[in-house]
């Protein structure tokens, strides 16, 4: 099958360090390849990939030292996409809603999965609107604000299963891995640390539009002995970090559409203590993986028991649900779909938005 992963252009494919959707884009175009698909990956130039690389920028924008027009890059990006697009039996789009226009007018059918979260009122009408494309979620959570949009199928994350490796005994401090932002919880991550007396290391990066956040609430806090802050991590660090954890704490306050980070850590055989928010009830086995709470006398409780969880079962979650093979099989199911329903339409045309939902 010809396939085209369009990336978004912030990060490179992978990101050096945080870039929780071109990772995924990464591991989903490495593995399609490695099955002896013929991908093209539309990604910045600063990417490393095994597939052909299409790149509208040398580098990722996020990595430019002077301020980018981002729109300006990502136009084009697209319309290298609809240059090329009769070459391909089905292009995938990482960006956003960016290219819904274009995706309507395409000769060639393909398919958005929403990274983000759905819970907007402005994108109901835009779906409204753009009925037609075909849709994957990431979570089934997420789409539930969307409950009506052009579903084919939900896709959970994968990783390579030798990303992270397995260890059965666990280290003497809790993690906190992500944005360092209000709603992923961090607070409440030192609060759980301080109340069961466990060190807490932090690998997070401030954007620069929390930087408020960060010197108002943050700071004050890391001046407890038990509290590290690592700063933004590159992928050695954090799998240091992650495989060798008692447990990452994954507080968030807000619907989470995934939470790549669970999945990572479950690999290394690390549990999940994290509130039932978005994605977490999903991506969770409570007491199998992890405990799912839902108030913070909970969450102690939890990560003071963390040790009943037995880490080899988490491993054994992960490469039972998780892996980049899993994610990349359950894609091509849905593209097949999609492509077979694009042909019949091509032979007899068909009302608008009847594409059935999965």
């Amino acid at each position: 099958m010809k396939i085209a992963q369009v990336s978004p252009l912030f990060e490179s494919v992978p990101p050096r360090t945080y870039g929780g959707t071109e990772r995924v884009v990464s591991y989903l175009t490495e593995e399609l390849v490695r099955l002896g698909h013929d991908v093209t990956l539309f990604a910045c130039g600063d990417s490393v990939t095994s597939a052909r690389l299409v790149a509208p920028v040398s580098h990722s924008v996020h990595m430019d030292p002077l301020p980018r027009p981002w729109m300006a890059t990502h136009a084009i990006e697209l319309d290298l996409v609809r240059e090329l697009a009769p070459g391909f039996d089905i292009i995938h789009f990482h960006t956003d809603i960016l290219h819904l226009p274009l995706a309507m007018a395409l000769p060639v059918p393909s398919v958005t999965t929403t990274h983000g979260r759905l819970d907007f009122p402005d994108l109901v009408p835009l779906y409204d609107r753009f009925s037609n494309c075909a849709l994957v979620s990431i979570s089934d959570s997420q789409r539930a604000p969307l409950a009506h949009a052009n579903w084919y199928a939900t896709v959970h994350h994968g990783l390579p299963p030798d990303l992270y490796s397995f260890q059965p005994e666990p280290g003497e401090y809790f993690l906190f891995i992500g944005r360092l932002s209000r709603e992923k919880g961090l607070e409440r991550a030192i609060d759980i640390a301080r109340q069961c007396g466990v060190p807490l290391y932090i690998g997070a990066r401030v954007d620069a539009y929390e930087m408020e956040y960060f010197h108002q609430c943050i700071q004050p806090l890391l001046r407890d002995p038990l509290v590290t802050y690592v700063g933004e991590v590159c992928e050695r660090e954090k799998r240091e970090l992650l495989e060798n954890a008692r447990a990452l704490l994954f507080p968030i306050d807000w619907p989470e559409p995934f939470g790549l980070v669970m999945i990572e850590a479950f690999s290394c055989g690390t549990p999940v203590v994290a509130y039932a928010n978005g994605s977490v009830p999903e991506i969770v086995e409570d007491g199998v993986t992890g405990f799912v709470v839902t108030n913070q006398e909970e969450a102690v409780r939890a990560a003071r028991h963390i040790g009943s969880i037995d880490r080899r079962r988490c491993r054994e979650a992960f490469e039972r649900r998780f892996t980049a093979a899993h994610m990349a099989q359950n894609y091509l199911h849905t593209y097949r779909r999609i492509i077979a329903q694009h042909a019949s339409r091509m032979i007899k045309p068909c009302l608008p938005g009847n594409a059935q939902v999965h």
